[in-house]
């Protein structure tokens, strides 16, 4: 006879007023428990039977501890009867009752395999999670022995996903959608050196919350203050929030900042509200920083009714002082670089202008391109003391160089003047149209030589012109008094530069063109030799 027309049939066969049956389902080789509903004291009998085993008083054969028991896998304590290891065999309908007693309470025991997707279907619980909130699953209790029963101890549970292996949390700090799924939990119990397991099934559906992410702006995590003490300090929390519910206050070493005005250290709050965001501010204010200040830390928290609460913790620390033997070191340092950049300058001065008129194009303030000259130099032969001066092809060399690897315009007499024009009205005329005058020592004495330095040396003086004296090595030798009186004082007026023979010197060149003003237009020829 099946096994519900039998519950129909047993309160008319018995007289006995019943219960509709309970249906609980289980999996082979889990445990499960049968409660007993029965409302009595602790220490009344509880009689048990099986009734698909025609009525077998389980109650009898677990108190003689029967040899059957161990085949059983059955255990009986107070209420619930516990079946360690379920099989098919333990399919079938169950009754408790008081002893004696005319109520009893049915049970519908139904055993499915291990890998019924029918049993999955029946034993899966669902929950609700939403995006940006936390969320935790919890196992369910259903049928588990209870924490009191002997000799049967809770060792945890266990978790996994539903496709993965290894196990996953149940605790979600702040859901998102790809934590939905189906998660499996396993309960694990000891007895008598084994392990039973009862697993259950949960379904999580994350939904879109309807508030957006809250969160603390500014300041940051372990941000710094630093502060000189006795100072006034403010620290603005700002924070972002999605609920009217939401709060953002301060935390001093775990106690609660007061917004009491009149104390040296508390906070004030205010917040600005848009159509679905609340901006919000927590003022943390230390009217005089004490030391006592600077040894706490100070928490601002934002507390949330849809999500995990937040916190942001500073400190304050005192703002260094600079030592006197810092300063008196960093004074040091100050003047040591000064006397090393006038060394540098001084000992390479010459080659740092070059290269800035060569590489950046700078030009000195004497150099201006709207002084409408039409040379940057005049070379001037003057009469050598010596037979050291320089010969028409040494001028050739001078002149053609300074046109043609240094891009100098450069006026010469015996090229550039008319003929016909009075010597000295020619020269004069050469010097108004240069920026500088190059005097050559000369041998012999060409026009028109050191004749016509008397006439114009007074116009050179007046007119400041940029002077360059080109001596001798032999020149330098000789006394300053072999010079003409009119040479002499334009020597001391211009910057001497000393010629040591052809081909010139990288040094002869370097130190004519320091003195000279940078050329107007840019060297024909970068790669000369300088070897004329």
């Amino acid at each position: 006879m099946e096994a519900n027309v039998l519950l129909t049939l047993l309160p008319f066969l018995t007289g006995v007023f019943s219960l509709r049956p309970k249906t609980i389902y289980t999996r082979a080789g889990e445990m499960v428990v049968l409660r007993c509903p029965q409302k009595t004291y602790p220490n009344t009998n509880i009689l048990w039977t099986n009734q698909t085993r025609q009525g077998m008083n389980l109650t009898s054969i677990l108190s003689t501890q029967s040899a059957d028991l161990s085949q059983m896998d059955v255990l009986l304590h107070g209420h619930n009867l516990v079946i360690l290891r379920a099989s098919l065999s333990h399919q079938g309908n169950y009754s408790c009752s008081v002893r004696n007693a005319s109520r009893r309470f049915w049970f519908s025991l139904i055993v499915y395999e291990p890998q019924s997707r029918e049993y999955e279907e029946r034993n899966r619980y669902s929950t609700t999670c939403y995006t940006q909130e936390s969320c935790t699953l919890y196992c369910p209790a259903a049928n588990i022995p209870a924490h009191d029963t002997p000799d049967i101890t809770g060792r945890g549970i266990t978790w996994h996903k539903e496709g993965e292996t290894v196990s996953t949390p149940n605790d979600f700090p702040s859901a998102v959608e790809r934590d939905g799924g189906i998660y499996k939990c396993i309960r694990s119990f000891l007895y008598d050196g084994q392990i039973y397991n009862m697993s259950f099934s949960v379904m999580l559906e994350v939904q879109k919350s309807k508030y957006g992410k809250s969160e603390i702006i500014s300041p940051q995590q372990n941000d710094v203050f630093h502060i000189d003490l006795g100072s006034t300090l403010v620290i603005d929390c700002k924070a972002v929030a999605y609920s009217d519910y939401d709060v953002v206050f301060w935390l001093s070493e775990g106690s609660f900042v007061d917004t009491d005005e009149s104390l040296p250290v508390f906070y004030n709050y205010s917040s600005t509200k848009y159509i679905d965001e609340v901006n919000m501010t927590a003022s943390l204010v230390f009217k005089d920083v004490s030391e006592e200040d600077l040894l706490k830390k100070y928490t601002c928290k934002l507390e949330s009714d849809h999500q995990q609460s937040s916190f942001i913790t500073v400190s304050l620390a005192e703002r260094p002082q600079p030592s006197h033997v810092m300063l008196t070191v960093c004074s040091v340092c100050v003047v040591v670089s000064m006397v090393v950049i006038v060394v540098v300058y001084v000992k390479f001065k010459i080659d740092v202008t070059l290269f800035l008129r060569d590489k950046v194009g700078f030009k000195d303030c004497r150099s201006s391109t709207s002084d409408e000259k039409s040379y940057d130099a005049f070379l001037m032969c003057y009469k050598s003391v010596t037979d050291g001066g320089l010969n028409e092809e040494d001028r050739k060399c001078l002149a053609s160089t300074l046109e043609d690897e240094f891009g100098y315009s450069i006026c010469l007499y015996d090229r550039d003047v008319l003929p016909g024009q009075a010597v000295a009205d020619a020269v004069l005329d050469c010097i108004e149209q240069s920026r500088a005058v190059v005097l050559v020592p000369s041998f012999p004495d060409p026009e028109p030589g050191s004749a016509v330095l008397s006439a114009i040396h007074t116009s050179l003086v007046e007119r400041k012109t940029r002077l360059i004296f080109i001596n001798t090595e032999q020149a330098e030798a000789s006394t300053s008094g072999s010079f003409p009186e009119a040479l002499q004082l334009l020597s001391k007026a211009g910057n001497s530069v000393t010629w040591k023979g052809r081909p010139p010197s990288t040094s002869f060149w370097k130190q004519l063109r320091y003195h000279l003003p940078a050329p107007q237009q840019t060297p024909k020829m970068q790669l000369l030799s300088h070897g004329c």
